[in-house]
């Protein structure tokens, strides 16, 4: 069952006309989960996002599936073995989307940790993963350091830990799950904004929804209400709830993006500065290093990256890495956005807790903040489990348990990887295309790689190998992902604004094609498009002055 632009149309219709069970505002990785875990207990679910779905801060994260080795040191060890229990757990239901990762601690003479202290931490991180971890960790010498991570500075080392974790690309993660929540019956919309509520008493109605495509606006029934909203959670609140108190501290964080061949390692890096902790991530063809973390109580649309955020990071990298000589000139990309913390009374933004918070402000509206990226699918279980114990037991008798441990995608393989190798020649002889643009497709897509190869080989053999790649990444976006812009394209799907020194500007002219006939733009919407494209680069670049 398709989950493309089409779908979209169809499912506006039915937002309009059918009452549900339960209505999901917010279109990030935990409204997505919500969605998935009660379409599986066959509840009737209805989500919207205001925006392209993780357009906040479920596409602007480290990218990190991991349990938090920092939060030992606040002795958070339930927040660190519910995580590292859901790492294991995607894995296995996501392996397309979730890859094992090394990550590395330099221990110096001066860091606040030393040598044992680290390594009982780290005895103490694989034992809360119950030992299911790619790989032990390992503490090595300032010499066995140097080896592993040449460019890595010497002065005073004294050793390293390393460890595993693993790597996602968060903004598909979130695709793959609402794909999955569709294809188990839940009606789910992009670009669909919440303008108000009707209440009777404590209990809301409906919820006035506008079509940000058609420019309609009309009413959605439901019977339970949900707002995963993330660090939007005061604004809606305000919105649709009378005497709100503010819920959240939200804090800023910022990530660099460089070319693998300017930081050349093939492994994570941990830096710690000033009690806070930045990874330098190795990703196919780039490195991202990040993140900042300050109080910023704006509007998060409104968060943008600026020369004190991008100082601020080349000064870690500075310290760790002297000898790559990394300044302002190397940055390909850099992406900011606002986390949802809920505000626990700490003294710093460092210290407030990454733990969630699942509350009611009524009779059927739930709310939920907070909370870490790994844990998601634990986080919705737990929401849908505490909506339904709102309802009348005759209700929520009717509905069965959670199943969200199986694979978010019944496409892939859990053996994808295994025979991946085989699978790359075959398919590069079977396509006429190169093997590497194979493995691409399969580091992306897994099993579901074929389909674009299959779409590249049939209708765009006569451009070149990268143009015809990125044509078919633009119709499968458009048919599977519900993609409906160059934005979304260029942002949410694809690695194009991060990775790439033009930021894919070179293959334009080809997607817009692809999206042109797949979604039938005018001339003026073509170019209504282009300029958008172009004025979100100018804007998440604008500490360095507007693209040429």
């Amino acid at each position: 069952m398709k989950f493309s632009y089409k779908t979209r149309q169809s499912n506006v219709e039915k937002l309009k006309t059918e009452t549900f069970d339960l209505v999901i505002v917010g279109g990030g990785i935990t409204g997505a989960g919500v969605a998935r875990d009660a379409a599986s207990r066959g509840m009737k679910v209805a989500l919207v996002e205001g925006a392209d779905f993780a357009s906040g801060t479920s596409s602007r994260s480290s990218k990190l599936i991991h349990g938090g080795v920092r939060y030992l040191e606040n002795f958070e060890f339930g927040l660190v073995f519910e995580a590292l229990s859901e790492r294991a757990l995607l894995f296995k239901i996501a392996p397309h989307l979730v890859h094992p990762l090394r990550f590395l601690i330099p221990i110096y003479k001066s860091s606040r940790v030393g040598y044992y202290k680290m390594l009982a931490g780290m005895w103490l991180y694989d034992m809360l993963a119950l030992f299911e971890t790619p790989q032990m960790h390992e503490g090595l010498n300032a010499i066995e350091t140097k080896e592993r991570v040449p460019s890595l500075n010497a002065r005073e080392l004294v050793g390293a830990m390393e460890y595993s974790d693993a790597y996602t690309d968060d903004d598909r993660l979130v695709i793959e799950t609402l794909r999955d929540a569709h294809r188990m019956g839940a009606t789910i919309t992009n670009y669909t904004y919440v303008e108000s509520s009707q209440t009777q008493g404590d209990v809301i109605q409906s919820i006035q929804v506008t079509d940000k495509m058609s420019g309609e606006t009309f009413n959605l029934q439901g019977k339970q209400f949900v707002s995963g909203v993330g660090p939007w959670t005061d604004i809606f609140g305000k919105k649709i709830k009378d005497k709100w108190q503010q819920k959240l501290r939200p804090t800023k964080g910022v990530h660099l993006v460089f070319h693998r061949k300017k930081i050349p390692i093939d492994k994570a890096v941990v830096m710690a500065v000033e009690k806070r902790i930045i990874f330098v991530i190795p990703r196919q063809e780039m490195v991202i290093v990040g993140t900042t973390d300050t109080d910023y109580p704006n509007n998060p649309a409104d968060v943008v990256t600026t020369t004190d955020d991008v100082q601020y990071l080349l000064n870690a990298l500075e310290q760790y890495f002297p000898s790559l000589g990394i300044s302002e000139s190397d940055i390909v990309s850099t992406y900011s956005g606002v986390r949802p913390l809920v505000d626990d009374g700490s003294d710093s933004e460092g210290k407030t807790s990454r733990e969630h918070s699942i509350w009611e402000e009524g009779p059927n509206l739930t709310f939920i903040a907070g909370g870490k990226y790994t844990t998601y699918r634990q986080i919705s279980e737990e929401a849908v489990d505490f909506v339904l114990n709102k309802m009348p037991f005759e209700n929520k008798m009717s509905f069965g348990k959670s199943d969200t441990k199986k694979p978010l995608n019944p496409k892939i393989s859990p053996t994808l990887y295994d025979r991946s190798k085989n699978r790359v020649m075959e398919w590069a002889d079977a396509y006429h295309v190169s093997p590497k643009m194979v493995s691409l497709l399969i580091e992306r897509h897994g099993d579901e790689a074929e389909d674009i190869l299959i779409k590249i080989h049939n209708d765009y053999n006569m451009y070149t190998a990268n143009e015809s790649l990125w044509m078919g990444e633009a119709f499968f976006a458009i048919e599977n992902t519900m993609c409906v812009s160059l934005v979304d394209f260029y942002w949410r799907r694809t690695p194009l604004f991060l990775a790439m020194s033009d930021h894919g500007m070179k293959y334009l002219n080809d997607i817009v094609k692809v999206f042109s006939e797949r979604l039938g733009w005018s001339e003026q919407e073509k170019e209504a498009q282009q300029d958008h494209l172009l004025l979100t680069m100018q804007r998440e670049l604008s500490w360095r002055g507007l693209i040429a």
